[in-house]
């Protein structure tokens, strides 16, 4: 295992500004990496070593002659298959796109090429993204490396497991109801569901939504901040698109949080949880936020609505765009996506008018929740990862669940409320099993979430150990 591989992205950034290393260098060590690990994990399903040897030998061209680059110039990078990316194979794990060919790149991807990354390839996701369980018909399921007979999570499974096996330093990933936090969280990485607008989504069909947004992975909050200083900031063609500049990002995350008023739900309100993640949660993450001299409370914002308002937009959400492929293609979707999108068909125009007046009244109530608190704290998910050859749990701990997103209410939740919030490492089941810890932040303090997550990281200790893949 080459040490490039874990190194961290800012100071991997730095080493290839100063000419320490070169970016084919950076760039072979990512590949050994991926032709070592990929095998066993089927993380990383489409490939792109040739254009990137020859970026990466231009950007060393470049450096050489003294030219400027970008923030993340020589940095490997993998694209979700869900983000459209010119001339790279984009199937959004669907049997209907499987040699689907774009014309143009995402906003996110085209971000990350002006700044100078290299794409190695695309990373695996579910159907559609659908599910917090990374398989499809196209490329298979993705492995958690912790252990290889179980789910890795999802959506942006196969980001999250690209990270934890070194076989990139940055990935990014999507998130409607927790596919940025929820592997994160199964794979000890870092996922961060930014404030709806704060890397804007282009092309986009339903440009207004709110619930459904772009962000970063990494294996550190530092990367993930810094990566963010790289996709974030406007755009006049994206509705939602917040107005502060990516480079705010790059200000410093250290910060004092002695005597910050954390409110720690423990079930947020009542939610089925594996006895396993709150007992990991209990004994690893509170006694870090002890450390950090925050005054802890027990406490559950009032989340009475989320559940309907998430279900009910998630369900218009997915008609709208894939109702189309069901009229076309019922026979190539699978069932949970056929599901999603006849839920979306039998709601009415009153149903989807009442939800979103409820998520009004559920901002407000989160508003006036958080001038008691800085942060809340929660778990990220509801269930360890689970054996990979399951589609989704169908009971937790006794209460017996009914749809594939059930499980994941914890994430689902708290993307109802459009709070910008953080998967981050916080220690590991009895059985070696990665657990995370959720932090919640005001509207749009997407920086001060950060801030807190680089705090509790350092204190919680759990995102520099390495998952048993990397043995062999």
């Amino acid at each position: 295992m080459n040490a490039l591989c874990f190194t961290p992205a800012r100071e991997l950034a730095s080493l290839i500004r100063r000419r320490e290393v070169s970016c084919i260098e950076v760039l072979e060590a990512h590949l050994a990496q991926i032709d070592a690990l990929n095998p066993k994990l089927n993380a990383i399903v489409t490939r792109t070593d040739d254009a990137a040897r020859a970026e990466a030998r231009a950007l060393d061209s470049k450096l050489a002659r003294g030219e400027p680059t970008g923030l993340l110039a020589g940095l490997p990078v993998a694209h979700k298959d869900l983000e459209l990316t010119k001339g790279v194979r984009t199937t959004f794990g669907s049997p209907l796109f499987r040699d689907f060919v774009p014309d143009e790149d995402a906003l996110v991807v085209s971000r990350m090429k002006a700044a100078g990354a290299i794409t190695v390839g695309k990373t695996n996701t579910p159907e559609f993204g659908a599910g917090s369980q990374t398989f499809n018909t196209v490329f298979g399921a993705t492995l958690n490396p912790w252990d290889t007979t179980r789910t890795c999570g999802g959506s942006s499974g196969g980001a999250a497991v690209a990270l934890a096996a070194g076989m990139v330093p940055l990935a990014d990933g999507t998130d409607l109801g927790g596919s940025l936090r929820n592997p994160a969280s199964f794979c000890n990485v870092v996922g961060f569901r930014g404030s709806p607008g704060r890397v804007p989504a282009r092309p986009a069909m339903n440009a207004s939504f709110p619930l459904a947004i772009t962000g970063p992975m990494a294996r550190s909050v530092s990367d993930t901040a810094f990566f963010l200083a790289a996709i974030a900031g406007p755009d006049p063609r994206s509705p939602l698109s917040i107005h502060e500049p990516g480079d705010a990002f790059l200000a410093p995350l250290e910060r004092d949080f002695r005597g910050a008023r954390v409110a720690w739900s423990r079930t947020l309100g009542g939610l089925p949880f594996e006895p396993e993640v709150l007992r990991t949660l209990e004994t690893s993450a509170l006694p870090a936020l002890a450390t950090l001299g925050c005054d802890v409370e027990a406490a559950d914002p009032d989340l009475h609505d989320a559940d309907e308002i998430f279900e009910v937009l998630r369900a218009w959400h997915f008609e709208a765009m894939h109702g189309e492929k069901l009229r076309q293609h019922r026979a190539k979707l699978k069932q949970t996506v056929i599901w999603n999108i006849e839920e979306g068909l039998r709601l009415t125009g009153p149903q989807v008018g009442r939800a979103e007046i409820k998520r009004t009244q559920l901002f407000h109530r989160m508003a006036k929740f958080f001038e008691r608190f800085d942060f809340l704290v929660c778990p990220v998910a509801q269930v360890l990862p689970f054996d990979v050859k399951t589609e989704y749990p169908m009971e937790i701990d006794g209460h017996v669940l009914h749809s594939y997103i059930e499980w994941m209410k914890s994430c689902c939740v708290i993307s109802a409320t459009t709070l910008p919030a953080l998967s981050v490492p916080a220690g590991f089941s009895r059985g070696g099993l990665p657990v995370g810890l959720q932090i919640v932040g005001r509207f749009r303090d997407d920086f001060g979430v950060l801030q807190f997550g680089h705090a509790f990281e350092q204190a919680a200790g759990a995102s520099v150990r390495r998952p048993p893949v990397l043995a062999g």
